[in-house]
């Protein structure tokens, strides 16, 4: 993944870790570069974890990965596995764009966006060799809107500070490059020719996959808190039996957060589900594939072409319903919900008008109270980290968080704009705000 940077020599590690202090190490830089694969597998059976992270998704996964590679001995706790339907990560694909200018953090997303799509395009490269299956697509990403608005302003000029390739483009000119997009309501567009699609169910496999080959532990069992003493967590419980004991404990829960901590984290955290639709094009008409269409935004949807290599279909994402429990709630999309992405296509995509609808996804996400990351310590304990609060875009996010989630957590990186960021913040959601929010969570930004 880029520059080598030093490891961490594990009985240092667990002496400071057993002291409560994290990793604090003479020779390691704490500004230090990305950290290079392992070159051979590491044996490190019959022995205690020094972390264990509970959760196999976007979160959990990529910080397994760069703890494992800063020298800590990990263990991964999920009870459905890495990619799992349940999971906010399992879903197909996602969109790694960096049109952040809606939100209030909009510029600092915009900035570890655009170092993400790096890093998703190393990862492909790193292991094509290896033959782990392409992730990243850079399709391009195409806003319009019927006039300009704020969120493209405030986009535009996160782009122009950082330097990030755009281009202001009429409707003349989408229509001369991509002929099967309506044009008739655009009066004003964006596109960013270095964005793509991720196919997720895939990367957080592939993720998974190296982790293991390099060290890791991947265990399966339902986790809950254990006994603590002194300010720290002694261990966890596991189902259907057991215990799991570590020097420090990592929790990326995603929408089981308020389920697994309800009095932390019942109010600091909303569930929703959002929907996908995925179209087939017409046989023979490559015109709705990668890659010759790009990705799209539209007022309250989002989506991109068909991909390969098995083509699941043109992508459409709108809607959804009020989350339930994230281990009970079904994971199918009402025939009543059809209908708003039907005339999506028929007024955006008039090709696809009547094309089958191949498959849908409902797929849960949650949302932090400033929507924006959390990654802290959990307010009593030591030795416990809370990473999650993906809003609806954790996900893309991975390959930067995973690194700067197990830096803090081994005391090695404390970027203050960070911290102050990604901070657990005081403030709750009300009832109302939490009830009234999960029916708009879905289609509420309109991206995802």
């Amino acid at each position: 993944m880029g520059e080598r940077s030093m490891g961490v020599d594990r009985r240092e590690f667990l002496k400071v870790a057993t002291a409560g202090a994290g990793l604090t190490l003479a020779g390691v830089s704490k500004a230090s570069a990305e950290v290079e694969p392992s070159k051979a597998p590491a044996v490190r059976s019959g022995q205690a974890p020094d972390v264990v992270v509970v959760g196999a998704g976007s979160f959990g996964m990529w910080t397994s990965l760069y703890l494992n590679r800063l020298g800590a001995k990990v263990t991964v706790v999920d009870p459905y596995g890495p990619a799992n339907s349940r999971s906010t990560s399992g879903g197909e694909t996602r969109g790694v764009r960096t049109s952040y200018g809606d939100r209030i953090h909009g510029p600092l997303w915009t900035r570890l966006a655009h170092d993400c799509i790096r890093r998703w395009t190393e990862w492909d490269e790193q292991w094509a060799d290896a033959m782990l299956p392409r992730v990243f697509f850079n399709t391009g990403d195409l806003i319009m809107r019927e006039e300009l608005t704020p969120y493209m302003e405030d986009t535009r000029a996160q782009w122009d500070d950082l330097g990030i390739e755009y281009e202001v483009i009429s409707a003349d000119e989408i229509k001369r490059r991509w002929p099967v997009i309506n044009t008739e309501t655009v009066g004003a567009a964006l596109y960013e020719p270095g964005a793509g699609v991720v196919r997720a169910r895939r990367a957080i496999e592939s993720v998974a996959q190296v982790f293991r080959n390099e060290g890791g532990e991947i265990r399966m069992g339902r986790a809950g808190m254990g006994s603590s003493s002194g300010g720290r967590l002694n261990n966890l419980t596991l189902e259907p039996g057991g215990s799991i004991s570590g020097q420090i404990y990592v929790l990326a829960l995603g929408p089981w957060f308020p389920k697994f901590l309800p009095e932390l984290m019942g109010k600091r955290i909303r569930i929703g589900m959002g929907y996908t639709f995925y179209f087939g094009p017409p046989p023979g008409d490559n015109s709705y594939t990668f890659p010759n269409l790009p990705s799209y935004g539209i007022p309250g949807c989002t989506g991109w072409p068909a991909l390969g290599r098995d083509h699941r279909g043109f992508r459409v994402r709108t809607g959804g319903r009020a989350a339930e429990d994230p281990d009970l709630s079904d994971r199918w999309v009402d025939s009543d919900s059809f209908e708003r992405p039907r005339k999506i296509l028929a007024d955006w995509f008039p090709g696809l008008a009547d094309a089958p609808l191949l498959e849908t996804r409902a797929c849960h996400y949650e949302s932090s109270v400033d929507r924006n990351f959390i990654v802290d310590k959990h307010p009593d304990y030591d030795n416990v980290w809370l990473a999650g609060g993906g809003s609806a875009e954790g996900f893309k996010f991975g390959p930067f968080l995973g690194e700067h989630i197990a830096k803090r957590v081994l005391d090695i990186e404390h970027d203050p704009e960070l911290v102050e960021n990604f901070a657990l913040s005081e403030e709750e959601f009300s009832d109302e705000e939490r009830e009234g929010r999960r029916r708009r969570d879905p289609g509420e930004s309109g991206k995802g």
